[in-house]
């Protein structure tokens, strides 16, 4: 045998011609050589990705609610309006933007039509409301000047100023029977005026009454003025209140100079004058 060293390593087999199959569900991993991290070396981190599309998000929503054509079109370039660094508002509105590139731009609204009709409404309405209001205003002065003047004709004032009174309707005592009229007391010579409208009826001496003026008013009551010392109208005339019809005496029967006044409804009997006067307002 000597040295030799048989070769016992086994025999070489003959490649196989059948395919081996792969593992089912199980894939194989190939491993990388490079760096991982030189892979995301070029771009931001997560937060700032997410800032910038917050804010491209924004910027896209605040353009298009401030003005849609903004954002451009094949025609018209991109445009933005840089705001004022003060208020934040844009320096150019959205109507001078269309404006400027030739579109018309109405500034009535619905709204402004409707707010427009509305105060129209109210003012013819106001207008209606005045007119009427003028009308009644007008009526109301008409009966206010009427009424003004029949009060003015019926407007009784004191014969005599100053007024005092020394005898009443009804006494007793230098009469025949009851005193049948208002006594005045007063100077000679002293104005007696007509204590309302009328017209002279009567002027002259009356026995116990002396000098004698009679005016009547217009619902026929008569005014006796007695005892005067003279006159200073004439039957016929036509006097109103406070005009002087004659003058303070002491003619007929009486012990002094005054004035006695009677009042006869329709020209009869005799009533007490001084019911008269309170009726007209006036307190003797």
């Amino acid at each position: 045998m000597g040295n030799h060293r048989a070769d016992r390593r086994a025999p070489r087999r003959a490649p196989s011609t059948t395919p081996i199959a792969p593992e089912v569900g199980r894939r194989r991993a190939s491993k990388h050589t490079g760096s991982r991290r030189a892979l995301f070396r070029g771009l931001p981190s997560v937060p700032v990705l997410m800032g910038i599309a917050a804010l491209a998000v924004s910027a896209g929503g605040a353009v298009t609610a401030a003005d849609p054509t903004l954002l451009g079109s094949e025609d018209t370039p991109h445009r933005l309006v840089a705001a004022n660094a003060s208020s934040g508002a844009s320096g150019q509105s959205s109507s001078d933007l269309l404006e400027g590139r030739g579109v018309v731009v109405s500034r009535d609204s619905r709204r402004d039509a409707v707010a427009d009709a509305a105060s129209a409404d109210l003012v013819a309405e106001a207008e209606a409301i005045s007119k009427q209001r003028n009308a009644a205003l007008a009526r109301f002065a008409q009966l206010a000047e009427a009424q003004s003047k029949k009060l003015a004709e019926n407007q009784w004032v004191l014969p005599l100023s100053p007024s005092v009174t020394t005898a009443e309707f009804g006494d007793y005592g230098l009469w025949a029977s009851y005193h049948t009229g208002l006594d005045f007391n007063g100077s000679e010579g002293q104005p007696i005026m007509a204590v309302a409208n009328g017209v002279v009826t009567s002027v002259g001496y009356d026995g116990s009454y002396g000098e004698k003026t009679v005016v009547t008013l217009e619902d026929g009551t008569e005014i006796w003025y007695c005892h005067q010392s003279g006159y200073d109208v004439s039957e016929g005339d036509t006097v109103s209140a406070g005009d002087v019809i004659g003058y303070v005496g002491s003619t007929g029967n009486v012990t002094g100079s005054h004035l006695h006044l009677e009042v006869r409804p329709g020209g009869g009997d005799p009533v007490d004058p001084y019911e008269a006067f309170v009726v007209h307002g006036l307190t003797p």
